[in-house]
């Protein structure tokens, strides 16, 4: 099983960065280049929502919420994602999950909860941005 790992949230005020990591397990085989890779989150209450998607060609995709402000990128020799975050809003705290389609390239950009089993998902790293 493909095992996603994130790293690099944390606490920020508002106006600040962060940047988001996210390493596969070489264990299972599983490389960047072979997939899409992105970045939803999660707030209480509110749905799962799909942030920042990159593909092996390296077009992007940024919910409307982010673009100009979040940078997603990929680092196949690393086997990693980042997810560059700046200019931080309260409205951005989240639980922020990397994921990968079990398809390779399917995007579904909404859903009720994350971890459906439409794709691959990391554990979770909590952003909280403050006022």
């Amino acid at each position: 099983e493909v095992q996603l790992v994130e790293s690099g949230g944390g606490s920020v005020q508002a106006g600040g960065s962060l940047r988001l990591s996210c390493t596969a397990s070489t264990a299972s085989g599983f490389t960047f280049d072979d997939s899409e890779m992105g970045w939803y989150r999660q707030a209480p209450g509110n749905e799962c929502i799909l942030v920042s998607s990159i593909s092996s060609d390296g077009s992007t995709y940024y919910a409307h919420s982010v673009k100009g402000r979040f940078t997603i990128s990929q680092d196949n020799a690393k086997n990693a994602v980042y997810l560059h975050m700046n200019s931080l809003q309260v409205d951005d705290t989240a639980v922020y999950y990397c994921a990968a389609p079990r398809d390779g390239s399917t995007w579904y950009r909404a859903a009720a909860l994350c971890g459906a089993s439409y794709n691959y998902w990391g554990q979770g790293t909590q952003v909280t941005v403050s006022s």
